[in-house]
């Protein structure tokens, strides 16, 4: 069918690119830039050479976009235009090219009708071995870029057949890369023609469709030879017919591919569809760039010339082709020498079906790796542009943990992982139900969209003319807004927010007496519904203000719940004047940025705007398509989760004055999300820095650094710290609304580290054991009138000492100074002690606990925490009954100095409060934890000066 013509020199016959016409061969190139596009470069190989059509890669796009200056000026405009995440900076800036290239080449397309002028986009090289995904990816490129010369390059591997065979029929030009065996390519030509017969069968046009089958050719002499050198240097028999195959497999291995194709084009199918107007299904040589110095440079052109083919060249194989390159229609010559050397090479054991198997594999992988590489390098050049605007992060670590934490990324990158965790995907951490907890990974976009309600309720709060606002919750419907109420304080025009979180009798009284009840807005925050605290509070609120108010006190109230709750019942039964949804599928830790934490935004006077897209900015940096090695929340909760498993589980969070309360609200997102099943991060906020003389190497410190009012004591500490080798994580803040930010960063990175560590990162099961013991001991009371008796097992003066049976005996002693120190003496290497006072939270209490705290750190050189009880249950109760067992308990109650009435329940608040603690030491006991209560009567004051004395001894 083809006959070999006389080579023709470029010498003898002018320009080989040119003359490949003549024997309907059609060169591509292998290469995309702007600036080649623009200073008509392209037009001119089109003009002087004969060029036909251009391919894309990612390979390609990566060293124009990442390492040229060419896309400065559309970077700068696209970053400066509003948030966007990496995947769509990039596509957005491609596509312009494949536009502007199939501009130039729309010409070709014209004069061929429609059998060259193509320029090829590929589908999103994660999607190689994705059948659906890959039809969704082709189609919305296809219906994005708009062209009618576009085609969509789609891998040739099993699952991309089905994909290629429907895109196909739906009438869509596809380039189907990655083909290196006969057996794919005929799968991939048996897809192409069954595609057209379906459309064909429909009635529809299929004279339109374009298709090349890519043949790789380069990289499977690559693997051969290697071979034949190295069995050839260890002296095989057969070195000299090994020797003979060198650099021939390839070409043989493309001629058979041609040959099948000849076959089919003859045969009665393909004729009827080519009476359709069907276009043939070419074959384009891919890889034709010689990397074997041996060979010829133009071998993979020069060989594989015939009609109705494709040669895809990179620029420098295609100006070696120009110069030298030789025309002749050889793909159809010496077939049976190309039969031989394939029948030699599985003879000999070259096992071809193996390397090109290797090759796919390699080739997804590559693409994958390329596409990395081009992401990250469009990530890291937004991130210099974005400055300020964007938190910084900056890693001091040991090599130990550098090492686990490089290794971690790498692994992440190579699985997908932060792709997979934003498709849902459970496996990422144990294939439970985690999918049913993440929609915190998109709730910004969804509160900017519902964004006019908010302010409508903003405005409409600052026109009442509250004076105060009163949010009542716990955990995280109350530890977001109050990061924001201490941090950004009280905004002129609009009320003061205030977040009331306990049950402590005194606590609630001061609260009360903080407020203006006539004009206060209470906002009663509870995702449930049905937890105790917040009901109680209402109760209690509504009860207050209704004496103020009268009748009127429901439109002093907002309910933030979820949909279908108790407290939605209760907010219309009431007569609330607003109740503002939460999300189900969003747990209380990681709700900050629903509206559990933006309607108080709302109320107190935040520009919402503003913080909204603050969040947003660090979402879109997180994004999928931002690889791990420039993901901020994917390095963060990698160094957390891998310094966790190197035994560094005390994350110790440090930040500057002006957000020193984002600390709280960490250490309920870290220690719910993962502390369980023996596992986890134990957060220690507010813990004053010392010097590193008295931390262990149980530590990682995150450092939130406000760069407008940075405090030289903290730098200089932590300084001293990266000196001494302790691992630091250092975010630097531009401003204090870019708290936003870190939300959602230490959000993502909660969840990250939850995986590394293999724990299920949204579910609380042991703040749920709390929960049932309080509710046995309130109901218990309701019954009888009084908590269950309890005996201590020693006491002192004011003071009285509880634990289990197994607690008490290896406590012993009668004196308070012997309990603390029997208790201190069982602290080992890589223990906190957790102090849980179950007391008023004011000034004073908060100063003694620190000075306690302080002792036994630099005492004992162990980590502390100090918590006030109940919010802590909401908080790190989590990881202190299901963690680590490297606690050592010391709760401190008291008796109430005054109780406060809960309206319409025979139990007081004091009597709750009891309850709570008791409960919590209760699921202590049980989950084996070494815990000490110790009850303080009378004067509160002088009882903890005396606790105070006895705890800097022991610790001593």
């Amino acid at each position: 069918m083809n006959v070999v013509q006389k080579p023709e020199t470029a010498a003898a016959a002018g320009n080989p690119l040119k003359k490949l016409e003549a024997v309907k061969q059609s060169p591509w190139l292998d290469f995309i830039q702007r600036s080649f596009i623009h200073d008509g470069s392209l037009k001119k190989l089109v003009d002087e050479d004969g060029l036909k059509g251009v391919t894309s890669n990612p390979a390609i796009f990566e060293k124009a976009m990442g390492h040229g200056t060419d896309y400065d000026d559309q970077f700068k405009q696209l970053v400066g235009g509003g948030n966007t995440d990496v995947s769509t900076l990039y596509e957005t800036m491609a596509i312009e090219d494949i536009r502007a290239a199939c501009a130039v080449l729309k010409p070709v397309w014209d004069a061929t009708e429609g059998l060259d002028g193509y320029v090829s986009l590929e589908v999103s090289p994660y999607l190689g071995l994705q059948t659906e995904p890959t039809i969704a990816e082709a189609r919305r490129l296809w219906k994005t870029v708009d062209v009618s010369n576009l085609m969509v390059k789609v891998p040739g591997t099993e699952p991309g057949v089905p994909a290629i065979r429907q895109l196909i029929a739906d009438g869509i030009n596809i380039n189907v890369t990655l083909l290196f065996s006969l057996d794919a390519y005929k799968a991939v030509l048996e897809a192409y023609i069954a595609g057209l017969e379906e459309r064909h069968g429909k009635g529809e046009d299929i004279s339109h469709i374009a298709s090349v089958a890519s043949f790789f050719v380069s990289r499977i002499d690559g693997l051969i030879d290697k071979e034949i050198d190295k069995r050839v240097a260890a002296g095989d028999k057969d070195a000299e017919t090994l020797k003979a195959l060198r650099g021939k497999v390839a070409i043989a291995n493309a001629k058979m591919a041609y040959q099948h194709y000849l076959e089919v084009s003859a045969s009665p199918r393909w004729q009827t569809l080519k009476a359709a107007g069907a276009n043939p299904q070419r074959l384009l040589w891919a890889s034709t760039g010689v990397k074997d110095k041996a060979y010829p440079d133009t071998l993979y052109c020069d060989e594989l010339i015939g009609a109705d083919t494709v040669n895809t060249m990179p620029p420098a194989t295609m100006d070696a082709f120009r110069e030298r390159g030789t025309v002749a229609e050889t793909l159809g010559a010496d077939i049976e020498a190309a039969r031989k050397v394939l029948a030699d090479a599985d003879r000999l054991g070259l096992d071809l079906n193996g390397v090109t198997t290797k090759l796919v594999k390699d080739g997804v992988d590559a693409f994958a790796d390329s596409f990395d590489a081009l992401l990250g390098a469009v990530a890291a050049k937004q991130t210099a542009l974005l400055a300020d605007t964007l938190t910084k992060t900056e890693l001091s670590l040991p090599q130990d943990v550098d090492e686990g934490v490089k290794a971690s990324l790498d692994r992440w990158r190579k699985d997908g992982t932060i792709r997979r965790l934003w498709q849902r995907d459970a496996s990422v951490w144990t294939g439970k139900d985690e999918a049913k907890w993440l929609n915190w990974l998109t709730i910004v976009d969804d509160r900017l969209g519902d964004i006019a309600v908010l302010q409508s309720f903003q405005d409409e709060v600052k026109a009442k003319g509250f004076s105060h606002v009163l949010l009542l919750g716990m955990g995280g419907s109350s530890l977001g807004p109050e990061v924001l109420a201490e941090t950004f304080g009280h905004r002129a025009g609009f009320p003061e927010l205030h977040v009331l979180d306990s049950t402590d009798p005194q606590q609630v009284a001061s609260f009360e007496r903080k407020v203006d009840l006539a004009n206060t807005l209470v906002i009663v925050s509870s995702k449930s519904g049905g937890t105790l605290e917040p009901n109680i509070l209402k109760d209690y609120f509504f009860d207050k203000v209704k004496q103020a108010v009268g009748d009127k006190v429901g439109s002093h109230f907002v309910a933030v719940t979820d949909p279908g709750s108790h407290m939605e019942e209760v907010a219309k039964k009431d007569g609330f004047w607003r109740i503002f949804y939460g999300d189900k599928q969003i747990g209380g830790r990681f709700s900050v940025l629903s509206n559990f934490g933006i309607v108080p935004a709302a109320a107190m006077g935040l520009d919402l705007r503003e913080f909204l897209e603050n969040a947003q900015r660090m979402a879109k940096a997180c994004s999928d398509g931002a690889p791990p090695l420039q993901n901020p929340g994917v390095i963060l909760g990698t160094v957390l989760g891998v310094s966790a498993k190197l035994g560094r589980d005390k994350v110790t969070v440090v930040a500057s004055p002006a957000i020193y309360d984002m600390g709280a609200w960490l250490e309920q997102l870290m220690a719910e999300s993962t502390g369980k099943e023996g596992h986890g991060l134990i957060p220690i906020d507010d813990e004053t820095l010392g010097g590193p003389e008295v931390y262990g190497h149980d530590r990682v410190f995150a450092y939130l650094r406000l760069a407008d009012s940075p405090d030289a004591g903290q730098d200089k500490a932590i300084e001293a710290l990266k000196a001494a080798k302790q691992p630091v994580v250092t975010i630097t803040l531009s401003n204090t609304l870019q708290i936003a930010q870190e939300f959602f960063r230490w959000e993502l990175a909660t969840a990250v580290a939850g995986a590394i560590i293999g724990i299920n990162a949204f579910d609380q099961p042991d703040v749920e054991a709390s929960k049932v013991e309080t509710r046995k001991l309130t109901d218990a009371y309701n019954q009888s009138g009084s908590l269950p008796a309890e005996t201590p097992f020693g006491t002192d003066g004011d003071f009285s000492f509880f634990a289990d049976e197994k607690n008490a005996s290896a406590l012993g002693g009668s004196s308070l100074e012997d309990v603390i120190k029997a208790q201190f003496a069982r602290i080992k290497e890589g223990d906190y002690v957790a102090l849980l006072a179950y007391i008023e939270r004011d000034d004073a209490t908060r100063d003694w606990i620190q000075k306690a705290r302080l002792a036994i750190r630099d005492g004992k050189h162990i980590a502390t925490a100090a918590e006030f009880g109940p919010r802590f249950l909401h908080s790190t109760g989590q990881a202190y009954k299901g963690g680590p067992n490297s606690g050592v308990f010391i709760q401190i109650t008291a008796d109430d100095a005054a109780d406060v009435a809960v309206p319409g329940a025979k139990y007081s608040f004091g009597v709750v409060k009891a309850a709570q603690a008791r409960g919590d030491f209760d699921v202590l006991a049980e989950r084996g934890r070494r815990a000490l209560r110790v009850h303080i009567k009378g004067n509160l004051k002088a009882g903890l000066d005396r606790l105070g004395q006895a705890i800097a001894a022991a610790a001593a």
